[in-house]
């Protein structure tokens, strides 16, 4: 009985460390949040829109050259289901599992902002905002399993209302028109992580592009982007 009971230990550890979890963190520009992405215990990146809609899965592709990811995943040639006729109509249509990762989502006994909308991603669990909540942030996603988010409300700076404000305790920061006109609205911190950008002053073909640090930083397991 002890072997059967340190088997499954194992196995229930097992699996928690392999299970789907937030990856990647992609900004477009170096300003709007463009997805968030999962890996799977298959290594399938899945991405995400803020609003929790499946954009796109598969895996990436790394260069040889100056650690280039492109953009565009590699399609996953393994199985994908959707719930089909026999389902609630909700759900039909709407991927079922992509490998060995299942999806479930919010039936229409839920809150109006809710119906319809992604409610699990494999062992992860999904919470929106509400129309209560701001207007800025109704719809969004709120958490993804224990991590929670949070977005910049509709009476802060124009520059940034609506952004991504926090991932965990992972503080997002982005320049303002006082800071700099010509980059208002581009990130400016993720956590301890700063980020300046040719700007004014500076040769006209480079104004906006990224002027110090990685476009790729790895942060407490989650990496951020920006294209």
């Amino acid at each position: 009985m002890r072997g059967i009971l340190t088997a499954l230990l194992i196995l229930f550890f097992y699996c928690l460390g392999y299970s789907q979890q937030l990856s990647q963190v992609t900004f477009k520009n170096g300003s709007t949040l463009a997805y968030f992405s999962f890996l799977t215990d298959q290594g399938i990146l899945i991405r995400l829109s803020d609003e929790g809609k499946i954009l796109e899965w598969g895996t990436e592709a790394r260069s040889d050259y100056y650690d280039y990811y492109d953009p565009k995943l590699r399609p996953f040639m393994g199985r994908v289901e959707y719930y089909g006729p026999k389902d609630d109509s909700i759900f039909r249509g709407k991927v079922k599992s992509i490998g060995a990762c299942f999806f479930t989502y919010y039936d229409t006994f839920q809150v109006k902002t809710k119906i319809g909308k992604l409610k699990t991603i494999g062992n992860q669990y999904l919470d929106y905002f509400e129309e209560y909540e701001n207007q800025a942030l109704k719809g969004k996603i709120k958490t993804i399993g224990p991590v929670s988010l949070d977005y910049y409300r509709s009476y802060e700076n124009e520059a940034y209302r609506g952004k991504l404000k926090s991932v965990g305790s992972m503080p997002i920061t982005y320049y303002s028109a006082f800071d700099d006109r010509t980059n208002s609205g581009k990130l400016k911190t993720v956590g301890t992580i700063k980020y300046s950008w040719y700007s004014i002053g500076d040769t006209p073909a480079l104004q906006g592009v990224l002027k110090t640090n990685n476009r790729r930083a790895s942060i407490s397991g989650v990496t951020y982007i920006l294209y």
